[in-house]
C-alpha cells in the first residue's frame, strides 16, 4: 500500500510539473488517503503483534 501512496505522489509531481493541477491535486489527495490506510493497518499489526506474545 505504501507502494501505491508513493507511485500515486511521484504521479502528482510530474502532472504538477507539466502544469496539469487538477489532476496533480486528485493525486496528491489519493496519496495522503493511502499512506495513512497504510500508517493505520500498520499501527494495528504492531499492536496486535505486542498482543500476541505477551
Amino acid at each position: 500500500m505504501l507502494h501505491y501512496a508513493v507511485v500515486f505522489l511521484v504521479i502528482a509531481l510530474i502532472a504538477a510539473l507539466f502544469g496539469f493541477g487538477g489532476i496533480a491535486a486528485g493525486a496528491v489527495g489519493i496519496a495522503k488517503i493511502l499512506f495513512f490506510v497504510f500508517v493505520i493497518m500498520a499501527v494495528v499489526t504492531f499492536v496486535l503483534g505486542l498482543l500476541k506474545k505477551g
